[in-house]
């Protein structure tokens, strides 16, 4: 466990509010603030940041996402904790104290990615080595030397085991090449085989520089699949990383091209700029967007021009703008994608094209037009009410109105019609969305806990230890009379028995009590939990007295009582039992 005195520090040299900055936009309310939650998608702010505390933290009362700046690292990021940690401590120009804990996962993930490491390095050399097909594709494609450098691009060969083999010379086990998504085991002789062949090779880095994954386009004219990626690994997770980020992260600019493939981003990164990546082999997700904004604030949607890519467009469009990023849509004419568009027509125009590029508004609008003939009623009607749909997205109400009234005036309508419908659809979707809450939260009582699920089947104990915790939240100096009342074992729940074991076990020590107490051995989720306990009965004025306390403390060893007499009894004297206690109840 790593030394409090260094949490400490760690923390303060990353304020919570300056780290969450960077990755969402946050707003002053009163002593508070307060931001769209990164964790889920919402249209009203419901994270809110504490900073006046002597502990700052954050608690989502939309998702209960919650924890102090270290828990919002390892959410953000998708990081283990001494990941997440270290992050903080590289930010802040500290160094982790050796006395971290250096556990079995850890040491695993290392090794993986010293294996990606070397197999990147495996791949780079056999680029240049007898079978020059790979090096022949990239110079085909217009790739300089200099760019196949930067970038490590390798190259596969068609031999069965030849990472396989090499791999094994450097030591590493069968199981860490399965385990990297390297290499796979034939179902039928249970050897192993390389999993790329015949195809160039992309390392995929994070933003530290590790080579967390790679990419493989295939050289054969009827290669199937075209493109293979890695799949998820302890070290890789492909809805969470980006291709190229961590060349894109240093460029100046707030802006960044979101391109649709590897090739595009090299060809657009050649070009001479920088601020270029690419989902891998995924649709756009939302941790990728998070990821995004805390480098950039507008984003230049440069799919294909083809109808797949402009629908993925569309669905990019509304993730970019659920994290607060400004979308905007490159329009392509005479090419199919960026690299042929920046061969056939050169870095300057592509750069005038970026400059030109249409607000996700006006081209979701334009949109509106395709397969209709708005030179006839029936079009000009069907299009009309797709742009009701569209308008009535807007969130800005001034906004809205500048796009409306240009609506109108393009069909050649009274603003006045346009946005009586606009109205009514806006209205629509809100009364659906009530019905929608209004039936969570009929369904809510039968829902499993996940963080807690023995809650669901001990209800009155459940909130008695609740009141218990954020009584002792609130008052830590009162934990040594509370322990004189009630011990661990007596809490019912395993969940809330274990945060209060973690709280004799910090007091014992003479530790304050802070959020970090909950950071390693508690998962982001339970940790959010235990934010969310006092979070919850603040923001209802709910006080608890010491009565209260006492009264809380009875129902559980009641409980405790009647669960260590039914353990001892017969099955007559259990029925017999069973009754009084029913009968005592009522």
């Amino acid at each position: 466990m790593l030394p409090k005195e260094f949490i400490y520090q760690l923390k303060q040299a990353n304020p919570i509010e300056q780290v969450m900055g960077s990755y969402v936009h946050l707003i002053r309310a009163g002593s508070l603030l307060k931001c769209q939650c990164p964790f889920h998608s919402e249209k009203t702010p419901s994270c809110v940041v504490y900073t006046d505390t002597q502990d700052p933290h954050f608690y989502c009362f939309g998702c209960h996402a919650g924890g102090d700046v270290i828990s919002f690292i390892r959410q953000i990021e998708g990081l283990e904790y001494m990941d997440a940690v270290r992050m903080l401590a590289e930010r802040a120009g500290m160094t982790v104290p050796s006395e971290g804990r250096d556990n079995g996962e850890e040491r695993r993930r290392m090794r993986l990615l010293e294996l990606n490491r070397a197999a990147a390095n495996f791949y780079y050399t056999q680029l240049t080595g007898q079978d020059k097909r790979g090096l022949l594709y990239l110079k085909e494609r217009g790739l300089k030397p200099e760019i196949i450098k930067k970038y490590g691009l390798g190259f596969a060969g068609e031999r069965w085991d030849s990472l396989l083999s090499a791999m094994r010379k450097l030591g590493f086990t069968d199981e860490e090449l399965i385990a990297a998504n390297l290499c796979s085991r034939s179902q039928k002789s249970g050897n192993l085989y390389d999993r790329f062949r015949n195809r160039v090779i992309f390392p995929i880095l994070d933003l530290r520089g590790n080579v967390i994954a790679f990419g493989g386009r295939t050289i054969e004219k009827d290669g199937n699949p075209k493109y293979l990626n890695s799949s998820d690994t302890p070290v890789f997770k492909k809805g969470r990383n980006l291709f190229s980020m961590n060349f894109a992260k240093k460029s100046q600019s707030k802006r960044l091209i979101l391109a649709e493939g590897y090739m595009d981003v090299i060809a657009v990164h050649q070009a001479g700029f920088e601020n270029v990546v690419a989902s891998l082999g995924t649709a756009l997700t939302p941790d990728q967007c998070r990821l995004m904004r805390q480098y950039a604030e507008e984003v230049v949607i440069s799919y294909d021009s083809d109808a797949a890519g402009q629908n993925a467009a569309v669905k990019a469009i509304n993730l970019l703008r659920a994290v607060g990023l400004r979308p905007k849509i490159l329009h392509m004419t005479g090419a199919k994608d960026p690299d042929e568009y920046i061969k056939k027509f050169g870095a300057p125009y592509f750069r005038k094209l970026l400059e030109d590029a249409d607000d996700a508004m006006t081209y979701e609008l334009r949109r509106c037009r395709d397969g209709t003939d708005i030179a006839t009623d029936d079009g000009m009607i069907t299009a009309l009410k797709k742009s009701v749909t569209v308008l009535a997205n807007i969130e800005n109400e001034m906004e809205r109105e500048v796009y409306l009234s240009r609506v109108a005036k393009e069909y050649g309508i009274q603003p006045e019609v346009l946005r009586t419908q606009v109205t009514q659809e806006i209205r629509r979707r809100k009364r659906g969305e009530m019905k929608m809450a209004f039936r969570a939260v009929q369904a809510a009582p039968r829902a499993r806990d996940p963080v807690n699920p023995e809650a669901g089947t001990h209800r009155k104990e459940a909130r008695a230890e609740e009141y218990i915790l954020c009584y002792l939240i609130r008052n830590p100096d009162m934990l040594e009379s509370v322990m004189q009342q009630i011990r661990p074992e007596e809490f019912v729940t395993e969940f809330h028995r274990r945060v209060y074991e973690r709280l004799i076990e910090n007091y014992m020590r003479g530790y304050e009590f802070s959020i970090s107490f909950f950071d390693d051995d508690f998962t982001p989720e339970e940790t959010g939990r235990i934010v969310g306990i006092r979070a919850k009965y603040d923001s209802q004025g709910i006080e608890i007295s010491d009565s209260s306390i006492a009264d809380c403390v009875q129902i559980l060893k009641d409980s405790w009582a009647e669960a260590t007499v039914q353990g001892n009894l017969s099955d007559d004297d259990l029925a017999a039992f069973t009754q009084r206690m029913r009968q005592k109840k009522r």
